[in-house]
């Protein structure tokens, strides 16, 4: 089958922080292992990114650091297209028109919205337009499939509903675009018992230094139950971040030694360092080689960028089109 004949899929990634397991588990690997299926697209979000008001040479690193990791865990930028997001501003122009049919009652239903008021912090406005700026992702790629955290799946459910508003208003155009959700990993816990969150600051990056990932290990928060004391492994969130990762026979025998006692806290989250750094080895060499060569990676992007911003000019094109512009 050639490539126009196959579905598009699209990924993205916020540049508000290092790789965490998270990602990799719930959005980049099962990307990865599709890329020969699609037409796949991938991003590195940097506008979702100041939302949070980085510095910017926080957020240069941050962009170049994805993209190193995407390329590290096997990304091929011949067959993928991968670019920065700011480097199409058809992303921002498409979000406006998007905003323009979207109620204030869908935006207020997001979960990110709702959780920044519990919080009782200041709304910025864009954090409350976010959905809307990832719907205008999606759509302008004429998305088929985006591969989701369980925990996200709200986000393209209110993307489905603003192609719809948009479609309804002005004819059909836009896909509604389905979510890919791997299940067994559809919500990775934080170190400290929450939710995962980069907001929290509490993932696991495979791409660290040895020694930090070390600290994020074994900084996990866990109960006061003594070495000799039976353990409930499903509650324990060494081993509940293990068995992604490790093979049914090794998470079997952590199982069983957190049931039977005799098996601290200590040992599983120094098995869980082991198998990281074994299942991320490859990948943690390759992603340092690029992330020193800066040039290298800006190259990639670069080009990534041109491509995509020649699909997203002839999507733009259409709809100027038929809102009247």
């Amino acid at each position: 089958m050639s490539s126009k004949g196959k579905g598009i899929l699209l990924t993205g990634i916020r540049a508000s922080s290092d790789i965490h397991l998270g990602n990799y588990l719930g959005a980049m690997k099962p990307a990865i292992e599709r890329q020969g299926e699609f037409q796949s697209h991938f991003f590195v979000a940097d506008l979702h990114a100041l939302t949070t008001a980085p510095k910017k040479e926080d957020l240069r690193r941050n962009v170049r650091s994805i993209a190193a990791a995407w390329l590290a865990i096997g990304l091929d930028p011949e067959a993928t297209i991968l670019w920065k997001q700011s480097d199409v501003r058809e992303h921002v122009e498409l979000s406006y028109y998007l905003a323009c049919l979207t109620s204030m009652g869908l935006l207020e239903r997001a979960h990110s919205y709702k959780d920044a008021i519990a919080k009782e912090t200041v709304v910025k406005a864009g954090l409350f337009y976010y959905p809307v700026l990832m719907a205008a992702d999606i759509l302008l790629y004429d998305s088929d499939f985006v591969p989701v955290g369980k925990d996200q799946a709200q986000h393209l459910e209110m993307c489905r509903d603003i192609a719809t508003f948009f479609n309804e208003t002005y004819g059909q155009l836009f896909k509604l675009p389905q979510a890919v959700i791997m299940e067994n990993v559809a919500i990775v816990p934080g170190v400290d018992g929450r939710k995962r969150s980069k907001s929290y600051q509490n993932g696991i990056d495979p791409f660290a230094s040895e020694s930090d990932m070390k600290k994020q290990i074994m900084s996990i928060v866990t109960d006061s139950k003594g070495l000799a004391e039976s353990k409930v492994p499903e509650e324990v969130i060494p081993f509940q971040l293990y068995r992604l990762i490790a093979t049914a026979e090794e998470t079997a025998g952590m199982h069983d030694g957190l049931c039977k006692g005799g098996y601290g806290y200590g040992d599983a989250k120094k098995e869980l360092l082991r198998k990281m750094l074994e299942v991320f080895g490859p990948m943690r060499q390759r992603y340092a080689h690029w992330m020193s060569h800066p040039n290298d990676l800006d190259d990639v992007l670069h080009a990534g960028g041109v491509r995509a911003r020649e699909k997203a000019q002839k999507m733009m094109s259409r709809v100027r089109d038929l809102v009247g512009l």
